[in-house]
C-alpha cells in the first residue's frame, strides 16, 4: 500500500508540495488583485455618484437651509445615483455619507463625502475601504434688480402699460418655470443688462425691449434668494402711536395698529405686528436710515396720491434692507406712490405680490432699488442703478448661478 510517508519520500511528491507552498503567494497576489480591482470600480462609481449628486444639489440649495435639510437633500440624490454598486458592499448608512455647505452670497460650496467597503476575495479576509469626496461649486451670476421667487407663475414679473424702466447693467430675474415667466405688454418699455428666468419669456423683443446681452436668457437655473437666511429681530414691548395726523415714530415693536397720515421714522428697526401702514389722502411716510419688518400679517399700502421716501441702514444686520416682508406673509405689498416718492434699498416679501409704480426721474441716475417678491408688477416710470454697494452695505443680489466641480 502506497503511504503518505511514500509519497513524502517520493520526488513527485516532494514537486507537488514544493508547487503548492510556491503557489501561495501567487494566489494571495490574485486575490488581492481582484480585491483592487473590485474596490477600485465601486471607488469610481462612488465619486460618479457623489459628483452627480453634488451637482445636483448645486440646483436646489438655497442659503436658508439647515444642515439637516443640506444632509437630506444630498442623500437623496447620492442614492438615486448610486445604482451599479452593490448594496452589500456599500456601508451605506446615513452615517457614512455627509453632505454640508458653507460660503456666503460671494460663493457657496457643497462638500459630500462617502465609503465603500469591498468585501476580500478569499473569505475571512479584511474587507477593503474606499473613501472619495467632491466639492461643488455655486458661483453668482450677474447683478439683479428684480427677481420674482413664485416657482410657477404665470407672468411672475409682469411689466404692463405706460411702464418705462430702466434698468441699465442690471438683470431681471425669475423663478418661475412659466411660458411667459417675464412677461411685457401693452406699451410698456424695458431696457436692462439682460432678463433670466428659469422659464420663458413673452413680449421682450426689439423696439420695446433693449437688453444688453442681446436676448432673453431662458430656461436657466433658479436665483438664489438673497435674504433668505435673515432672521428678523425679538419683539420687544408694544409701543404706542401719537395722536394726531403728523408725528414722528422711534424704532421698536408697534402691534396692531393702523398707522395713517404724515408719518415720519427715525433711523433704525421697526417690527410691525399686524400693523398696517396706509398714510391716506395726502399723507407720507419718510424715514432714512430705517429697515421695516411686516410681521404677522402686517401690510403696507402706498396709493397714488401718498408721498413715499425710504431708505435701508448702511451697516448692521439689516444693511441694505429696507423693507422685509416676512415668509408666510401673504399681505399684498403696494408701492404706488406720487410724483416724487423715492425708495432705495432691499424690498422684500418672499410670499406675496409686489406692486410698484416707479415715479424716477428717467434722466437721472436712478434709485438703488431691489425688488423681491414671490412676484413682482411694474408699473409707472422707474430707474434702477447697480452701483450700490455704500448704500446696500455691500449686500447682494444675482441672477442665475453656475455650479461646477471644484478642484
Amino acid at each position: 500500500m502506497f503511504t503518505f510517508r511514500d509519497f513524502w519520500l517520493s520526488e513527485r511528491g516532494n514537486f507537488a508540495i514544493a508547487t503548492a507552498i510556491a503557489m501561495l503567494p501567487v494566489m494571495i497576489g490574485v486575490a488581492g488583485a481582484i480585491d483592487l480591482v473590485g474596490t477600485s470600480d465601486d471607488a469610481a462609481q462612488l465619486q460618479n455618484s457623489l459628483d452627480a449628486a453634488g451637482l445636483a444639489v448645486g440646483t436646489k440649495y438655497s442659503p436658508d437651509m439647515t444642515a439637516g435639510e443640506v444632509q437630506e437633500l444630498g442623500l437623496t440624490f447620492f442614492a438615486a445615483n448610486l445604482r451599479d454598486v452593490d448594496q452589500e458592499k456599500y456601508s451605506g448608512s446615513v452615517s457614512a455619507f455627509s453632505a454640508t455647505a458653507s460660503g456666503g452670497s460671494g460663493a457657496y460650496y457643497i462638500s459630500l463625502s462617502s465609503s465603500i467597503s469591498h468585501p476580500g476575495f478569499i473569505s475571512g479576509s479584511a474587507a477593503w475601504q474606499a473613501h472619495r469626496s467632491a466639492s461643488v461649486k455655486i458661483d453668482p451670476g450677474a447683478q439683479a434688480c428684480v427677481l420674482a421667487l413664485d416657482p410657477h407663475a404665470s407672468a411672475a414679473v409682469n411689466l404692463q402699460g405706460s411702464t418705462n424702466v430702466s434698468m441699465s447693467s442690471c438683470v431681471i430675474a425669475s423663478n418661475s418655470d412659466a411660458s411667459d415667466s417675464v412677461s411685457r405688454g401693452g406699451s410698456a418699455l424695458v431696457s436692462a443688462g439682460c432678463v433670466s428666468t428659469v422659464g420663458g419669456t413673452s413680449g421682450l423683443s426689439l423696439p420695446n425691449a433693449s437688453l444688453t446681452c442681446g436676448t432673453p436668457l431662458e430656461d436657466q437655473y433658479a436665483s438664489i434668494d438673497p435674504l433668505a437666511d435673515v432672521v428678523p429681530p425679538p419683539y420687544t414691548l408694544c409701543l404706542p402711536v401719537p395722536n394726531g395726523k403728523t408725528y414722528t415714530l422711534s424704532p421698536g415693536t408697534y402691534c396692531d395698529k393702523t398707522l395713517s397720515g404724515n408719518i415720519t421714522l427715525d433711523p433704525g428697526v421697526y417690527i410691525l405686528r399686524g400693523t398696517t401702514i396706509k398714510p391716506g389722502g395726502n399723507g407720507s411716510l419718510t424715514g432714512q436710515g430705517v429697515t421695516l419688518f411686516l410681521m404677522e400679517g402686517a401690510q403696507l399700502y402706498i396709493n397714488a396720491n401718498e408721498q413715499v421716501n425710504l431708505s435701508p441702514p448702511t451697516s448692521g444686520p439689516y444693511a441694505g434692507i429696507t423693507i422685509f416682508q416676512d415668509h408666510e406673509n401673504t399681505s399684498a405689498l403696494t408701492l404706488n406712490g406720487a410724483a416724487n416718492s423715492k425708495i432705495s434699498g432691499f424690498v422684500y416679501a418672499p410670499d406675496a405680490p409686489i406692486s410698484y409704480a416707479g415715479n424716477s426721474d428717467m434722466s437721472g441716475q436712478g434709485d438703488c432699488l431691489r425688488l423681491v417678491g414671490k412676484t413682482v408688477q411694474m408699473t409707472g416710470n422707474s430707474s434702477v442703478r447697480t452701483d450700490c454697494a455704500a448704500l446696500l452695505g455691500d449686500r447682494e443680489m444675482y441672477a442665475g448661478r453656475l455650479i461646477t466641480l471644484a478642484k
